[in-house]
């Protein structure tokens, strides 16, 4: 009898690949056997999963899915758009990081404590696609209050790390950092202007209309995973910060309800943890929340400029909730809710 589930992590060299084999291994997710893959060019070189076992990272290209449970895809929208497909037809269930499926009516598109039950829905294509960073905090949190009072409308702001931009990014932010400390000239290479010491209101491309299509992911994966006719206005940014994504919302509802409420239901609510005083250091930023399971919420005040209006602070890990452990979680579901039986051991050829 087979123990435990063959799990395959496609872009495992990524920030969000090595993210997701860190935290299989840190919840104990019952595998039988862990695969590592990604380009060829990065094929032969190792991996960690959790503190003891490293892994030798195969061509992605060259993978037979057929024996393989579960795939978790993290390695950019144009090879997911190639491989995913392939690894489903071979009955390997998808869970995508990516956008490329995110808005596909025949793919759930999950945050396991807002939509679950969406994951049903995953045997049309065998694909479940993880939202977006920005939009996966932000519906944790606004989830439990739109039961509670029905939101109308958003407005949010986003304050985003660089990790998600991948690890050049990460990588041009300390560069730049000590260019500016040395003196030196500092030229932008990944980002479209200087990251050090600045913001940039540009994430992604734009589309028509000015907005970028990270702002419009948000508008978009917000309606199909809270409510369609949910009202969302977004500015998405780009700051000097390595991880940790951050937020200001601010909600209208369509029924009445105070800031202490909010805290009351929040306080209750799965994944969310209230960090909230109206006091010197009594609000949550993304230094605290790095390494975090929960998305943290701060900064919780009625606005009096409009009807039954509310403002938030969300400051979530985007790495690990925003992306790896959502995606862990939607895996643990399917374990645990709908009884995915690991195939069988495939023989050697």
């Amino acid at each position: 009898m087979n123990q435990g589930y063959k799990v395959a992590v496609v872009g495992a060299t990524g920030n969000v690949g090595r993210e997701i084999l860190k935290i299989l291994a840190e919840r104990k997710f019952p595998v039988r056997e862990v695969v590592a893959l990604a380009s060829m060019r990065s094929a032969g070189r190792e991996v960690s999963f959790g503190d003891h076992k490293v892994l030798k990272v195969q061509d992605l290209a060259k993978y037979d899915f057929r024996g393989t449970d579960i795939a978790l895809f993290s390695p950019g929208s144009k090879v997911s758009a190639e491989y995913a497909p392939k690894a489903a037809a071979a009955k390997c269930i998808v869970i995508d990081n990516t956008s490329q499926f995110r808005m596909d009516a025949d793919v759930p598109l999950v945050v396991p404590e807002v939509n679950a039950a969406a994951i049903s829905e995953y045997t049309k294509r065998y694909i479940i696609a993880n939202p977006n960073c920005s939009t996966i905090q932000m519906v944790v949190a606004l989830k439990p209050l739109h039961d509670a009072a029905k939101i109308k409308r958003i407005v949010v702001s986003t304050y985003q790390s660089v990790s998600g931009a991948g690890k050049e990014a990460m990588d041009e932010l300390f560069t730049q950092t000590k260019a500016v400390y040395m003196n030196d000239k500092v030229a932008p290479s990944k980002f479209t202007k200087r990251i050090s010491f600045n913001v940039i209101p540009h994430i992604d491309s734009f589309a028509d209309g000015g907005y970028t299509k990270e702002e419009l992911k948000m508008v978009n994966e917000t309606k199909k995973i809270l409510d369609k006719n949910i009202l969302v206005s977004a500015t998405c940014v780009r700051v000097p910060v390595f991880v940790g994504h951050s937020e200001s919302i601010n909600i209208e509802f369509e029924k009445p309800i105070s800031p202490d409420e909010v805290r009351a239901i929040l306080s209750k609510a799965p994944g969310v943890r209230v960090v909230d005083k109206a006091e010197n250091g009594g609000y949550a930023t993304p230094v605290e929340v790095v390494g975090e399971d929960d998305v943290l919420v701060s900064r919780i005040r009625k606005d009096n400029t409009i009807k039954n209006g509310i403002n938030l602070w969300v400051v979530g890990d985007n790495l690990r909730k925003g992306a790896a452990l959502n995606a862990v979680q939607i895996a643990e579901a399917l374990v645990k809710d709908y009884n995915l039986q690991p195939k069988p051991v495939m023989a050697a050829v």
